[in-house]
């Protein structure tokens, strides 16, 4: 029995078996951060002065956690990327709301852009390449 077949509910789940459950970022305010990230369709789950969890879809969480030194240099890019479906939507949607989106790149597999968040770093807005499945 192959790993899938055993903790799969039903047959007709064809998800992967394992998702990444949480994901940090060290940022200097927790509040703004959060806006930003709810700004961008994440969803509220929790918030205190210096922690916030946030929900991706899939469930993956967002821990935001705030620093007294902040330590990541602006510029510089973060440990993650947000996957969209319709990355034109998207794009439009940050130009809409004040985030000063950069072009559209694309390569053979995925379109993406770059946002810069509250602490200056780079958050990659990527492509959908589920190609409709659900995950």
């Amino acid at each position: 029995m192959q790993l899938q077949e055993a903790i799969t509910p039903t047959k007709l789940d064809n998800r992967p078996t394992v998702a990444i459950g949480h994901v940090q970022l060290l940022v200097s305010n927790v509040s703004t951060a959060t806006d930003f990230f709810i700004k961008l369709g994440l969803r509220y789950i929790h918030q205190s002065e210096d922690i916030a969890i946030l929900e991706l879809r899939g469930g993956t969480h967002l821990i935001l956690k705030e620093v007294k030194r902040y330590i990541m240099t602006a510029g510089t890019k973060a440990p993650f990327d947000l996957m969209v479906d319709n990355i034109m939507v998207t794009r439009n949607f940050c130009i809409s709301n004040g985030l000063f989106p950069s072009p559209i790149e694309k390569d053979q597999v995925h379109s993406w852009f770059i946002i810069t968040g509250p602490d200056g770093y780079l958050v990659t807005i990527i492509s959908s390449h589920t190609n409709g499945r659900i995950v």
